[in-house]
Formats: structure tokens, C-alpha cells, sequence
């Protein structure tokens, strides 16, 4: 299968530049001091994996549990210890590679109910394969336009969810706009806002290779009592989280995704600007 990855690296981004233009200037913009030649070498690795996890997607349709934890490591037990004290969980992460491991290795070893929030595809044929893949060991899904429905049903009893926090966010005007790698990004506001409103513990969470098919998992306990920070300081905890992880290993990154493409606008955004101090 891997051999198949490396012929969708040549074809799709060699040959074809799938996307290219927009990972260079990502990388331009977040790392203006390493040479093109670094830069480039940064997306040859992030466009591997990128195909990878295409390729491994399809085989977790069939992995069992015990193949999952063979090649997916995780300290669950910074989530798990939290159970007997009866609160809530919210798991803050990023677009790190792979993610797709991610959400079945957590929901067969973490001992809450988890419930994942997911983009409908086009195509109903590859929606419904991938809906079973990502519910096979019991995750309640819960479609992204649909959310607030489902998730009020879903929250009244005991549960971890899993948050994308660098989504780009829809409604610029109900965004956080702080610094992103020393440009301005909108974030969305939700993971802070529904931590607070419901009193959940947050947890971080990061994910990287150790080789081909095999992962290690990083869980690290933010707070558990979200109530008591100012608005907007859980988002730029996250952020200086996620650009730590960025810096630390830039090719685990998904920099296909134009996360700069939104304008900031000083007068217009200024009551959603963030201050760092």
C-alpha cells in the first residue's frame, strides 16, 4: 500500500503540484527564516504522509483493536483518570497526521463515551464507508451543520469530545483573531465557549509518526476548571499549543488548508482581537 502512496506522491504532487502553490506560501508565512530549499523539503515530508494517510484510512476500515494499539500509542490515562470525578472531557487538537488513527485509537481505549464531530462528503457512497470506519469501535458521530441538535441530547450524560481548534472559522465577526506564526488568523470560538458553558475539563492533544504506520499520541490536561479564565485566554493557550507543535515538527502539520486566507480587518474585528498579555 505504501507503494501506492509513493506513486500518488509523484503523480499527484510531483507531476501534477496538487495544491502547492497554497502549502509554499503556508510555509512562507510561518517560517519567513528557513531557506526555500528548508521549506521545500518540509512539504515533500507533509505531502508523504499526506498520501499515507489516504492509504492507511483504507486499511482501517478492517484493523482490528489489537492491530490499532500495536501501531497507535497514546497516555490515555490522562482522560480516563478524570472519569471518577464525574466531569466532562473536551479534547482540543489540531489537523496533525493522522488524524483518522486518532479518532478510532481514542475511542476504543478511552473509557467515556466519545463523540466526534465530522464534514458530510459529496459522494454518498464514500460518506457511508467512511462513516461506518470512523463509528466501527462505537464513536457517536455528529454531523457538523447538525451539531447543536445532536449535541444537547448527546451532553446530558457523560462524554469526551474532540475538537478541531484551527478550523477556519465560517463567521469572521464570531471569530478570535489573534496572532497565528505572527500573522493574524481567525479561531473558531466554540471549543472555548461550550468548555466553559458546560465546566469540561480540556485536554490537548497532539499526534505524530514514529515510522510508517506507527503513531505516538500526546494527551496533556489544560485545566479543569475552564470557568475560570478570561475570555479568550483557553484559545491562546491552544494556539501557543498548537504553534509549539507546529515549530517542533513541521511536516506533521496539514498545510494544504489556506489558513491565512481571511483578511484581518483592525476596525472592524477589534472587540474579537485578542491580546496575547
Amino acid at each position: 500500500m505504501y507503494g501506492i502512496s509513493d506513486i500518488l506522491y509523484l503523480l499527484i504532487y510531483r507531476v501534477f503540484g496538487y495544491r502547492k502553490k497554497v502549502v509554499m506560501n503556508n510555509l512562507m508565512t510561518a517560517f519567513p527564516e528557513k531557506t526555500e530549499k528548508e521549506r521545500t523539503k518540509i512539504a515533500n515530508e507533509m505531502y508523504h504522509q499526506l498520501f499515507d494517510t489516504f492509504l492507511e484510512t483504507i486499511k482501517l476500515i478492517s484493523i482490528s483493536k489489537k492491530e490499532l494499539n500495536k501501531r497507535f500509542k497514546c497516555n490515555y490515562e490522562v482522560v480516563n483518570d478524570l472519569f471518577e470525578s464525574g466531569q466532562n472531557v473536551q479534547l482540543h487538537g489540531g489537523h496533525f497526521f493522522n488524524w483518522e488513527y486518532v479518532n478510532l485509537a481514542y475511542c476504543a481505549n478511552i473509557i467515556y463515551p466519545f463523540i466526534g464531530v465530522y464534514q458530510s462528503m459529496t459522494n454518498e457512497t464514500f460518506d457511508r464507508i467512511m462513516y461506518k470506519m470512523r463509528g466501527k469501535f462505537g464513536t457517536h458521530l455528529i454531523p457538523v451543520n447538525n451539531f447543536n441538535r445532536e449535541f444537547i441530547k448527546l451532553s446530558r450524560g457523560r462524554y469526551v469530545l474532540t475538537l478541531g481548534g484551527d478550523q477556519n472559522s465560517s463567521n469572521l465577526e464570531n471569530a478570535y483573531w489573534l496572532p497565528f506564526f505572527g500573522k493574524m488568523a481567525p479561531f473558531v470560538t466554540g471549543p472555548e465557549r461550550m468548555s466553559v458553558a458546560k465546566d469540561t475539563a480540556i485536554v490537548f492533544s497532539t499526534t505524530y509518526r514514529i515510522k510508517r504506520g506507527y503513531y505516538q499520541s500526546e494527551l496533556s490536561l489544560f485545566t479543569k476548571e475552564p470557568k475560570t479564565f478570561a475570555k479568550g485566554k483557553i484559545t491562546i493557550a491552544f494556539r501557543d499549543f498548537l504553534e509549539n507543535q507546529i515549530r517542533q515538527r513541521p511536516s506533521n502539520y496539514l498545510w494544504t488548508h489556506k489558513r491565512w486566507k481571511r483578511q484581518y480587518d483592525a476596525e472592524k474585528y477589534k472587540d474579537m482581537t485578542l491580546k496575547d498579555n
